[in-house]
């Protein structure tokens, strides 16, 4: 199996429903041991979507903006494994003045939130479990992304900003962990109904526009092809592959325009 023997944390998971729990049940069919994290009011979620997994694993509290949170989970962590292999970053926030068309609008501090833990927060789990990857002789760390470095999406703003801002956090730390053999990658997934994608008004829209551009089909229901690749990255056939932007999205980050046939 592709990840027999890892241990890894999946931070993120609110709901079965999440990219992040998918890729937890994918990573314990391949073999891993995992940890996951949640968040405040969020964590009987957390809690109730680990049962859901086939060998339920703990569920630790991680709000990623509060310094001691971050300690008591390394803690845990070395305590119980005493090294790591790998960790999935599917942590994500814009306030609601910052999302839905209010761009123009959006006041410095909920921009600040959204980049801090949007962006900088995987900077923050990087460094934090640091010593744990060092004590495995490396690791790997994936981020959820979207594809916004070039482009504007509708209701996306701030969050579009912050995705942008991922992206090259991405690269700065796949720069500077390389001497300590920990790989850095994103993960640029296609829209999906989650939790966090209800949340923002007018997803509909990037549902129809991919059924219009993809050259393959693509189910906004099914997080499973996402789960599968950032599996492949966490495991070591992956191991020469850092800095990188995986998009899982039916391909529609390389075409121009609909693959509809024109009506004449």
């Amino acid at each position: 199996m592709l990840l027999t023997g890892k241990r890894l944390l999946v931070t993120g998971v609110l709901t079965h429903g999440s990219i992040a729990w998918h890729s937890a049940r994918v990573a314990q069919e391949q073999g891993a041991e995992i940890v996951l994290t949640g968040f405040g009011r969020g964590m009987r979620l957390t809690e109730r979507a680990a049962r859901r997994l086939s060998d339920p694993p703990d569920v630790l509290e991680l709000d990623i903006n509060d310094p001691a949170h971050m300690e008591r989970l390394v803690s845990h962590l070395e305590q119980r494994w005493g090294t790591l292999d790998g960790a999935l970053h599917a942590i994500a926030f814009a306030p609601e003045d910052a999302l839905g068309g209010k761009f123009l609008t959006t006041p410095a501090e909920s921009a600040s939130l959204a980049f801090t833990t949007s962006a900088f927060s995987y900077k923050t789990l990087a460094v934090g479990l640091l010593p744990l990857f060092e004590k495995a002789g490396g690791g790997s760390l994936v981020t959820l992304d979207f594809d916004n470095s070039t482009q504007a999406w509708p209701a996306y703003d701030w969050m579009g900003v912050c995705k942008a801002a991922l992206a090259s956090v991405t690269r700065y730390l796949a720069r500077d962990l390389g001497p300590y053999n920990v790989r850095v990658n994103a993960v640029s997934a296609g829209p999906l109904s989650t939790v966090a994608a209800k949340g923002i008004a007018g997803f509909e829209r990037f549902r129809d526009v991919w059924n219009e551009r993809a050259p393959l089909d693509w189910d906004t229901a099914d997080p499973t092809p996402v789960a599968n690749m950032i599996c492949v990255m966490l495991s070591d056939f992956a191991t020469k592959v850092t800095g990188e932007i995986i998009h899982v999205d039916a391909g529609f980050h390389a075409i121009a325009t609909s693959n509809a046939p024109s009506q004449e």
